[in-house]
């Protein structure tokens, strides 16, 4: 048998799993079995290791010398590697370092062309992807304002009529839009609210925030109740909706392409990790700079909090108006009042405890592009919104039980939403903190601890709960007669299957055993389907509803 390279005992270099990061780590033992090596981090993580992914101490150092190959700068597994996103201009790179293959040498021709397939393979799938999504996600907001316009939306009368080009502009629709976010950027400057700390960046750097969305909210309402007083007709925004859009969506667009330009003479250390990788589709639909600040107005946080945000409310609020309208009624429907209060709630919540939202993937790792300006600006204030412009022509009646079991349904989801949330951002903001004493943890060799206690010693992801029991109730009012007012709770179910198989992917990665020990203490999952039961089921729910009544 065979004599292991690194005898027990040996300190040497270990690669962390999943990464391309090395480690100072000492061998404890060699299983002649398996061929893996059990090692031991410096902060007490054990883990088990191929020989290939261990080099000496003196041939670490001879590697991260070599001129041809660059150090990395990360010094703790909790900082993040470039994304898959990067990888191929890394590829590429590394193609490009190596010996350029002679004319004469038709072996190393082929090998080089070899090397090359995957890569461009790589590259071709990422710009194709963006390059979809790009037309893709303005080509749906317009199916769906289209098709619930019709005087019966059901599926079975797709595709919806397509109306003149000249009905989707209208001059006045962007003035209003532009007028909206001036007044959202206003309220946002004033020198009112608290100033939050952000999560400290890769370069140790600590960002800070005006957090005052709840006092943008209250203003918005003064206006809004002002305008009201004076006789503006906010039905406009109802009979309009089309053009409110595409105009949203110009707007989203220009800014997306400024947020591009202006990446260019952006620092290495101010670019995002995920949106940085040299393909011109893929960056600009993803996002380079990670925070793009002008004269400390934070572009990113205020778009996701503000002018979407808050317009979702008035739009709602204008939807309720129209519906009085339509149907002559002197008070909205219940339903419709249903849909406006629980969706408002959610709103007021966000904003109340908007400092939470600093420690968000969108705010720490994602960077800022046509992706989330889109999101922020079109698809929350224009698809969110979908119950409520569903009832202006397609009432509801709800029976006073049912009122009240959605009601109950409503307060239950929102009551686990906001309890795992706050215990979520109260843990990672200060782990120390003495209301965590008593909580069960695991440590990592990233240096940070998951919480196996509370909500999250319940389940994974209780706070996915939460928001499906709050996506149920706010679909619930529109009733089963049409699929199109339950969209947001099969686009939300989607959402969070990708999400949870994303967040167990980047944590396995991450940190290592100490996810598995993780799994194997908090066994429930909130989405326990495979995407194979999630299209079944998504099928049955959509050839079930579209036959109607």
């Amino acid at each position: 048998m065979p004599l292991p390279k690194y005898p027990t005992g040996d300190t040497v270099m270990g690669r962390w799993p999943g990464s391309s990061l090395y480690y100072e780590v000492k061998v404890l033992g060699y299983d002649s079995r398996s061929r893996l090596y059990t090692v031991i981090y410096k902060d007490g993580t054990e883990l088990e290791l191929k020989e290939q992914d261990i080099m000496s101490l003196a041939g670490f150092q001879a590697r991260s010398r070599s001129p041809g190959r660059r150090r990395s700068r990360s010094r703790s597994p909790a900082r993040t590697t470039r994304r898959s996103s990067s990888r191929a201009a890394a590829a590429a790179a590394a193609i490009a370092d190596g010996a350029t293959p002679s004319r004469k040498d038709p072996k190393q021709r082929d090998a080089l062309e070899v090397r090359l397939i995957p890569v461009l393979c790589v590259v071709v799938i990422y710009s194709t992807g963006a390059f979809f999504w790009l037309l893709f996600l303005p080509a749906w907001v317009l199916f769906l304002i289209l098709q619930v316009n019709q005087e019966d939306p059901s599926l079975t009368n797709f595709p919806p009529p397509f109306p003149p080009l000249e009905t989707f502009w209208d001059l006045r629709a962007l003035g209003f839009v532009l007028l909206w976010i001036l007044l959202q950027a206003l309220l946002y400057i004033l020198p009112i609210g608290k100033l939050s700390d952000g999560v400290p960046l890769r370069s140790g750097e600590t960002l800070r925030y005006r957090t005052n969305g709840f006092f943008a909210f209250a203003v918005s309402a003064a206006v809004v109740a002002a305008a009201m007083y004076l006789d503006v007709d906010l039905t406009y925004i109802h009979s309009h909706f089309l053009q409110l859009a595409v105009a949203s969506f110009l707007v989203s667009l220009l800014l997306s392409v400024y947020l591009f330009v202006r990446a260019r003479s952006a620092g290495l250390g101010e670019l995002a990790l995920g949106g940085n990788s040299g393909n011109v589709v893929y960056d600009f639909f993803k996002g380079r700079e990670l925070n793009p600040r002008i004269k400390g107005f934070d572009l990113k946080f205020f778009c996701e909090m503000r002018p979407g945000l808050i317009g979702w409310c008035l739009i709602n609020f204008a939807m309720a108006l129209a519906e009085m309208k339509h149907q002559g009624l002197e008070t909205p429907s219940s339903s419709m009042i249903l849909v406006n209060v629980f969706q408002l709630l959610y709103v007021i919540d966000g904003l109340w405890n908007e400092e939470a939202i600093l420690t968000t993937m969108d705010l720490m790792h994602d960077g800022f592009g046509f992706m989330l300006a889109f999101g922020d600006l079109v698809w929350v204030p224009f698809t969110y919104t979908l119950q409520a412009y569903y009832l202006v022509d397609h009432p509801n009646p709800l029976s006073l039980p049912v009122l009240f079991a959605i009601v109950v349904l409503k307060l239950v989801g929102f009551y686990i939403f906001r309890k795992s949330n706050s215990e979520k951002n109260a843990f990672r903001r200060n782990p120390s903190d003495p209301r965590f004493s008593h909580m069960k943890t695991i440590p990592t060799a990233t240096g940070k601890s998951l919480l196996v206690s509370g909500w999250w010693g319940v389940v994974r992801h209780p706070n996915y709960l939460g928001d499906l029991l709050m996506a149920l109730a706010w679909s619930l009012p529109c009733g089963f007669r049409h699929l199109l007012p339950w969209y947001y709770m099969i686009y939300f179910i989607i959402l969070l299957v990708h999400r949870d198989s994303r967040d167990m992917s980047d944590c396995r990665r991450k940190y290592g055993s100490a996810w598995d020990e993780y799994c194997r203490t908090v066994r429930y999952r909130i989405i326990p389907l495979t995407s194979q039961d999630l299209t079944w089921n998504v099928y049955l729910f959509f050839i079930r509803v579209s036959a109607g009544p």
